[in-house]
């Protein structure tokens, strides 16, 4: 993408009411204004709370939102020129329920209260398969602690990847931590136990995996 049509689109991302673009000085100093009052003062209504982190262009959120009008879902991600593609389908829908925030995941307990959040979805992160960015990893020990503090108790997190080596090395933290696997699947288009909103989204990098072949893994789970 060349940096003229970035920068169309961040000034774009500026003018669109349902994207968030706060300073990492107004989310970790005083009190960011949406913390703990997303549905009252956002969304304007009581429904279940929907996060997705790392959302890239943001097609899962709006596959989500459309699928689920009677759920709020928020698609958090650094590059505000991908999601860009994701705000202004759902503003041409007409979808009031999903939004997009621009920050960094690792501030997601600054945005987001305790209980305050349903459920979490991590669609196709990055492995960060070199031991050095393991902190990186959206599935580590440190990020499951953020998550749980944002959770509601019975909150689950989803992990879709095509990356066997992330799909195992959760599964093995899952395992080696105590925390609740409630559904595992090497391979959700050959699995007939595969959830629909699973099968039902395609994200642009998905359908360009399953041409090369390449297995979608998925892990719905509890944090304990």
């Amino acid at each position: 993408m060349g940096s003229k049509n970035k920068l169309k689109r961040f000034r774009e991302n500026e003018t669109f009411e349902n994207v968030i673009q706060p300073s990492r000085e107004e989310v970790v100093g005083e009190g960011f204004q949406f913390k703990g009052n997303w549905n009252k003062e956002f969304f304007k209504n009581d429904n279940p709370l929907v996060l997705e982190l790392g959302c890239g262009k943001g097609e899962y959120s709006v596959g989500l939102a459309q699928a689920y009008p009677q759920k709020n879902f928020i698609g958090i991600d650094i590059k505000g020129a991908r999601f860009w593609r994701g705000a202004k389908t759902a503003l041409e829908e007409e979808l009031s329920n999903v939004a997009f925030i621009r920050s960094q995941i690792e501030l997601v307990d600054y945005l987001f209260a305790e209980n305050e959040v349903d459920e979490i979805w991590i669609t196709f992160p990055d492995p960060q398969i070199k031991y050095k960015r393991t902190k990186h990893r959206l599935t580590n020990s440190e990020f499951l602690q953020k998550y749980k503090k944002i959770l509601k108790p019975d909150g689950a997190v989803n992990l879709k990847t095509d990356s066997e080596f992330m799909h195992g090395y959760t599964l093995g933290l899952l395992h080696g931590e105590g925390h609740e696997i409630l559904h595992a699947n090497h391979d959700v288009y050959k699995n007939e136990y595969s959830p629909k909103e699973v099968v039902g989204i395609q994200t642009f990098y998905e359908k360009q995996y399953l041409e090369q072949g390449k297995r979608i893994t998925f892990v719905r789970f509890r944090i304990k």
